[in-house]
């Protein structure tokens, strides 16, 4: 393949605009070539950014360009299974936001679909390709805080008041666990190497059909886990390996950028032993140069297909106790 990867991105939500389409200007071997809308006039931001950037207004005939590597997908939730085959089927790598579907059984047919064509499908997990959890995982599998004993995580932000925003509606696929569970759960499978046994209990606030509020605990093979998320509090992040003789803390750990710089603090004994400081780190810069040289090397994507699966089969379990609960 060629030293840069062009791509093409299907929407103009305001993620790709505030996030992603800065990142592929920042990137190394990256370039944003093309935008599919609907609505021209909501590309006009986009084209502030990189004027050269050619618009079309129809999804398929940004898939049709000869040009485009890869497509990224910011589409609302519901979305993401369907466009993604479209993606792969026109040749296309793709990396499509979170939740990559709405249930787990929905991306073995992309899995399949990624081992017949060659390409890289992906979920845009960003959260993995920041150096604090891969120094987090390091100090963890060192055995600095002894046996795991419990991890707990949050993650919250308040959007009672965005009546539009396709997180409060349930035929878009929203709700906190599908929005920002996937973090608390995929950050904990990945620190550890496990998968949940089993759910072992579930309390979930419900409006109109979509979940605003949830805590979950989770029996894993050697600890145990509690995780809250809400679209309903006060914005707050922060994750929390506790073992027998020790904690690591990460204090921002899923959106830096915004929350604020990333510190990975490591207790031992009666008090602080280090804090890890990441200051200057973009995780959205680093996915997009880490997805051009796995395509170029050949080399294992950090967040394959396999992984955002077992993510996802965490937040059906999640689904499928909290039904059983009420019969």
């Amino acid at each position: 393949m060629s030293d840069i990867l062009k791509w093409g991105i299907l929407g103009c939500s305001k993620f790709a605009l505030e996030h992603m389409l800065p990142a592929m200007q920042l990137a190394k071997n990256n370039k944003c070539i093309a935008i599919a809308t609907s609505d021209t006039l909501k590309a006009k931001p986009f084209l502030e950014i990189n004027s050269d950037i050619n618009i079309y207004n129809d999804y398929n005939d940004l898939l049709n360009d000869i040009n485009v590597d890869a497509v990224y997908i910011p589409l609302p939730n519901h979305l993401h299974v369907e466009w993604t085959k479209r993606a792969i089927l026109a040749g296309k790598h793709v990396l499509c936001e979170k939740p990559i579907a709405l249930n787990a059984k929905d991306i073995d047919e992309l899995i399949k679909l990624r081992d017949q064509s060659g390409l890289l499908v992906a979920e845009a997990y960003m959260i993995l390709h920041h150096p604090q959890w891969s120094y987090a995982k390091k100090l963890l599998k060192s055995g600095a805080i002894g046996n795991l004993v419990q991890v707990d995580g949050v993650f919250s932000y308040n959007n009672a008041n965005d009546s539009n925003n396709i997180r409060n509606h349930s035929i878009s696929g929203g709700g906190s666990l599908l929005d920002i569970g996937v973090y608390t759960f995929g950050s904990t499978r990945f620190m550890t190497d496990e998968d949940p046994e089993k759910i072992t209990q579930t309390s979930i606030n419900w409006e109109n059909d979509v979940d605003v509020w949830s805590s979950v605990s989770a029996q894993f093979q050697t600890f145990k886990f509690l995780g809250v998320t809400s679209m309903r509090m006060h914005p707050r992040q922060e994750m929390n390996f506790h073992g027998s003789d020790g904690l690591i803390r990460l204090t921002s750990p899923f959106n830096p950028q915004v929350f604020g710089e990333a510190e990975v603090h490591f207790f031992s004994g009666k008090e602080m032993q280090s804090i890890k400081k990441f200051t200057t780190e973009n995780h959205y810069v680093k996915q997009l140069e880490t997805f051009y040289s796995t395509i170029s090397t050949g080399s294992e994507y950090i967040c394959n297909l396999e992984f955002s699966k077992g993510t996802q089969q965490m937040i059906d379990m999640v689904f499928e106790h909290e039904a059983s609960s009420k019969l």
